[in-house]
């Protein structure tokens, strides 16, 4: 076999592996992020305020989701809420992260207004409460804090809540 014979098909063997990777890297990158819109909901009735249960008002919002992954554990995306914010979503370790600040979230007795940091951590579960990386819905916690010293106190006020969301 020539030489030129020998590098044509070394050309055409190389285009084709690196079709294939790519085209399996799309196909599985669909398959570790998270893209779509979900039904979320907080629930205020089992929140607790500073670890001490309080009802708060629950959250329903209908989001929209949508990331890019390099690999099962690093996804970044962003999200839309039909509340009116958007936020930047990312994956560590199986979980998944979006943190945002709220202005205005709480108002102290003298009507200061204080903001709050939110992060919410989900991961996919299955229907019997495990961990599952193929399922459409998500369970894990809303978590809001604000600034230690806000309203003359030197505790931080913090907000938890379960956390639920399902793909529509």
């Amino acid at each position: 076999m020539s030489m030129r014979a020998l590098q044509a098909l070394s050309a055409v063997v190389l285009a084709t592996a690196v079709g294939i990777c790519c085209t399996a890297t799309a196909a599985a990158d669909q398959a570790w992020g998270i893209n779509g819109a979900f039904a979320t909901s907080s629930n205020g009735d089992w929140a607790k305020l500073n670890e001490r249960y309080e009802n708060q008002p629950s959250e329903r919002e209908t989001w929209t989701i949508s990331t890019q992954c390099i690999s099962p554990t690093e996804c970044t995306g962003t999200v839309q809420s039909d509340a009116g914010w958007t936020a930047p979503i990312y994956t560590t370790s199986g979980l998944w992260y979006l943190k945002r600040t709220i202005p205005d979230w709480r108002f102290c007795a003298d009507g200061a207004a204080i903001e709050g940091f939110q992060e919410y951590r989900i991961y996919p579960v299955g229907a019997d409460g495990h961990y599952d990386g193929a399922a459409n819905e998500y369970t894990g916690e809303n978590r809001v804090i604000g600034p230690s010293g806000s309203c003359g106190r030197n505790q931080p006020p913090v907000i938890r809540m379960p956390f639920y969301m399902k793909k529509l």
